[in-house]
């Protein structure tokens, strides 16, 4: 890789076989423990050069209360907790020099901490928000609890047990010869153009998904495809699955709903949009997988 791609290092001993009951109550106990801590979606950041988002448990004693927390796993032995709070903590920091409440996103372009701190925000964002969203039974609609450390969700009507969700997401880089395709939505930095992506349907292969992705949103019949890397997306809980695809065919027709455009782009296009120096296009952000494909693309 020419570069990490943003959230997939994630140093903790997850644990998993070893989530008890008893998991959080003891590591929030452990003044030793580090205590990563979300104003809603905000995570809490100490400053510095670069900053850290491993807080003193000690910080818990600044909030007025918090919603859930969740076991991480341990870094060279100590405890890590997720801790949820309310949207409205981040004010308690705005004045504070040392701590800075900053969304996710920005914490990864401006690389606020270590890289291998990103992957940790993501697991603490994705299973935090999961928490928020899942607090009644699907299955009868009975108020839940958190178990299992914070792994699982429990409906003590019914007896259901609920488990975070990762919702998978294809993004390709499609490829005829010496071009690629990318495309634009609406909603994307002015010149930037993208890899197209689509979430995987119920009973669906990666290959499928890839090839009906391409052509109901470019038009463009795809063969081939291969995988290359993934990368956690925690906005709120996705996993982008990298992947190169063959054209089979070059006329581009672009639904018009997702895309408000959609073209070919030669290898030199793709240099100089890396590089910053093309006259009309920029690449997608470094920390996005889509800047990954197409860098390892232009090498082949």
């Amino acid at each position: 890789m020419t570069r990490p791609i943003a959230y997939i290092t994630n140093p903790l001993v997850r644990h998993s076989a070893e989530r008890d009951p008893e998991a959080i109550a003891n590591a929030v106990a452990n003044p030793w423990t580090a205590m990563v801590v979300l104003a809603g979606d905000l995570p809490i950041l100490q400053t510095g050069e670069p900053g850290t988002s491993l807080l003193p448990a000690a910080i818990l004693r600044r909030l007025p209360a918090h919603q859930e927390q969740v076991f991480l796993g341990t870094l060279n032995d100590r405890p890590v907790v997720a801790t949820l709070a309310a949207p409205e903590a981040a004010e308690l920091f705005q004045d504070d020099p040392v701590f800075a409440a900053v969304d996710l996103r920005s914490i990864a372009m401006r690389g606020l901490v270590p890289a291998e701190e990103l992957g940790m925000l993501a697991m603490a964002k994705s299973l935090l928000d999961w928490h928020r969203r899942h607090r009644f039974c699907a299955n009868c609609g009975a108020p839940t609890q958190a178990a299992q450390a914070g792994f699982r969700r429990d409906c003590a009507a019914c007896g259901a047990q609920h488990f975070p969700r990762t919702d998978p997401v294809v993004i390709m880089l499609v490829t005829s010869g010496e071009k690629c395709l990318m495309g634009r939505q609406p909603r994307f930095p002015e010149k930037m153009y993208s890899c197209l992506a689509g979430f995987l349907e119920p009973g669906e292969t990666i290959e499928d998904a890839v090839r009906r992705e391409t052509f109901e949103e470019a038009g463009i019949r795809v063969g081939a495809v291969r995988y290359l890397a993934s990368q956690p997306w925690p906005f709120p809980s996705n996993v982008m699955i990298g992947c190169i695809g063959e054209a089979l065919t070059d006329d581009i027709a672009f639904d018009g709903e997702e895309l408000e455009d959609a073209r070919w782009f030669t290898k030199d296009d793709i240099r100089r949009m890396l590089e910053g120096t093309h006259e009309e296009f920029l690449a997608p952000a470094p920390i996005a997988i889509a800047n990954h494909l197409i860098r390892e693309w232009v090498k082949e």
